[in-house]
């Protein structure tokens, strides 16, 4: 399915697109709603319609004020219908698309409705619909990988290269070693490439290899500039330009940040630090990715610290030891200070939560995953975790086992989350006695991975007393 333009339709669906314009014009919100609707039942395609469909529904959610009681009963019902859209994908993925609307005209800052649409709209080859819900998805999640990466995918694929370019180099800023992002940048920049360099007019006979030749040393600069991972004397080469750039620029966020990351790269972490100082001088000093960009340098520099020391010291342990313990003591310091910053990212909550967890403060764990679980992208992970921290202790393991039965409830694909949710739901049945009913947990993940973890002992180990 190709979308379509205004003058494809045919002439009374274009007169119902233009009288919900009209609608919408005189605020007249609720009978705009039903008129675009009933344009993209006919015409799912129309992506000018349902771009102001989605105006409409935000003007009306944002004019009536709903407070946070409406919102989640809001929440609860449209959970059916997601559901719903969510079956009507795989057989009738224009179905889902109404279905995800119907939501979104209650709710139109529902994630999950965005996501049933970007699926819809991606198996449906709608791009430009897939990046109208994207780029809300993106807002609402600044640091979700998964989002960013189709994001930039799709803006590709609408001749918009550079734009989906930028945004995974922002995400890579944020993941400086997430391998999965650089792929992704270098796939988005090589479209870019072949959209900006000429060779589809060299295709179509309009072009010539010397007009994609005439900048070869420039591109290849350029090349080794965006390459995530630069050998050593490319990233000593480009250290030297930017340093001599920097002379005249000494204010120049993105060369500071450029030569922080080289730094970074050639183990010179010290030298990194000093320009990510610089760096938070600038106009860019008060940037949460800036935080994150010093503490994940910080962190590897004790990773590389730990790897300098030799194995067949006598003391080798204890240093090792020392280090990471000093590691762990840093980056839960300064995520502390991140939430204290930036108290509403419930991502930071999240990454604290972590820390607190693996660091064995339960309590503060606690606190910072219920938090945390207000975050639609990090829910179901907030809740695993959350789970866990009450199973812990004896007299919390009944909040533990509810815990986990919400965050399945919430799970219809059974994935590794999910499996894992159903494994900790047993073992926590299982710590309280209640052997027969962390069986049947058990048996749900024997059932179609016979493999996972120690289920099939489990299993087994049952049965065997059974006989």
């Amino acid at each position: 399915m190709a979308e379509k333009s205004l003058n494809s339709l045919p002439r009374d669906v274009r007169a119902l697109y233009t009288k919900g314009n009209e609608a919408l014009a005189r605020e007249n919100i609720d009978y705009a709603i039903d008129l675009f609707n009933r344009v993209l039942v006919r015409e799912p395609g129309f992506y000018e319609c349902r771009k102001a469909l989605r105006i409409a529904q935000l003007r009306r959610s944002a004019s009536s004020g709903r407070g946070f009681f409406k919102k989640m009963i809001s929440g609860a019902s449209s959970s059916p219908l997601v559901a719903k859209g969510q079956l009507a994908l795989h057989t009738d993925p224009a179905a889902a698309l109404q279905i995800a609307e119907q939501v979104l005209n209650n709710d139109p800052n529902s994630s999950a409705a965005h996501r049933l649409i970007v699926d819809a709209a991606t198996t449906l080859q709608l791009p430009r619909t897939a990046v109208l819900s994207l780029e809300l998805l993106a807002k609402f999640s600044p640091r979700d990988k998964d989002v960013a990466i189709k994001l930039a995918n799709a803006l590709a694929e609408i001749g918009e290269a550079r734009h989906g370019e930028r945004v995974l180099i922002e995400m890579c800023r944020l993941f400086p070693r997430d391998s999965e992002l650089a792929q992704a940048l270098k796939d988005v920049s090589a479209r870019k490439t072949l959209d900006e360099g000429g060779y589809e007019a060299l295709a179509d006979g309009s072009g010539s290899y010397r007009d994609i030749l005439k900048d070869k040393e420039e591109a290849i600069s350029l090349e080794q500039e965006n390459r995530q991972v630069k050998t050593d004397d490319v990233a000593a080469r480009l250290i030297g330009e930017y340093e001599a750039r920097l002379s005249k620029e000494p204010n120049d966020p993105k060369l500071l940040r450029s030569l922080a990351e080289l730094h970074t790269q050639k183990n010179q972490f010290d030298a990194a630090l000093g320009y990510y100082d610089r760096l938070k001088k600038t106009s860019l000093g008060s940037d949460a990715s800036l935080d994150c960009a010093i503490a994940e340098t910080v962190a590897r520099k004790y990773d590389w610290q730990i790897s300098q020391l030799d194995p067949a010291a006598p003391d080798s342990a204890e240093q090792t030891a020392a280090l990471q313990a000093e590691k762990r003591a840093y980056q839960l310091a300064e995520c502390r200070k991140r939430v204290e910053r930036f108290p509403t990212d419930l991502q930071f909550r999240f990454e604290l939560g972590q820390l607190y967890f693996e660091a064995g403060n339960t309590a503060e764990a606690i606190q910072e995953f219920q938090k945390a679980q207000n975050n639609p992208h990090k829910r179901i992970a907030a809740m695993n975790l959350l789970g866990q921290c009450f199973a812990r202790r004896k007299a919390t393991c009944d909040l533990a086992v509810r815990t986990f039965q919400n965050a399945l409830k919430e799970k219809p694909v059974f994935d590794e989350e999910k499996k894992e949710l159903i494994y900790n739901l047993g073992c926590v049945l299982e710590s309280m006695g209640k052997k027969e009913e962390a069986m049947e947990q058990f048996k749900l993940i024997y059932e179609v991975d016979i493999g996972y973890k120690d289920v099939m002992a489990k299993v087994s180990a049952f049965f065997s007393a059974q006989e």
